[in-house]
């Protein structure tokens, strides 16, 4: 359970250990994600909320007790495209593979919204809407 801090970025790929391979298995652009988050204003709160889920406590729980947002749905955003969230947050986001509440795979982002705690559970090609 890494964690991935993401500063910035742009649209570009350059400088991604990952490799090639893995870029195209999480391609950003005609992609949504269906994600969750944790917000905690300070770094200490979000340090904690982190070790209540590395403890094996559900991500509910922990979005309840420490999300400063929407912590009453265990912090779901629902589906989001590349282009929809703060960019250091879909930076982040979208490196993320698909994980469950029980084992989630854990990503960080810090905006000027605070410390996120992220979570994919799904991730779909995107759907065309006009």
């Amino acid at each position: 359970m890494g964690k991935n801090k993401s500063s910035g970025g742009g649209k570009g790929d350059k400088g991604n250990a990952k490799g090639d391979e893995k870029d195209t298995g999480l391609k950003k652009e005609g992609v949504e994600i269906k994600v969750r988050h944790i917000l905690c204003e300070k770094h200490s709160k979000k340090e904690e909320a982190l070790a209540q889920l590395r403890a094996g406590v559900k991500w509910d729980e922990v979005a309840l007790k420490y999300s400063e947002h929407k912590a009453t749905d265990g912090g779901d955003l629902g589906w989001k495209a590349w282009g929809s969230l703060l960019s250091e947050f879909q930076n982040a986001a979208f490196e993320l593979e698909p994980s469950s509440m029980a084992s989630p795979i854990i990503g960080e982002a810090k905006t000027n919204q605070g410390y996120h705690i992220i979570m994919v559970q799904d991730r779909r090609k995107a759907s065309k809407r006009k």
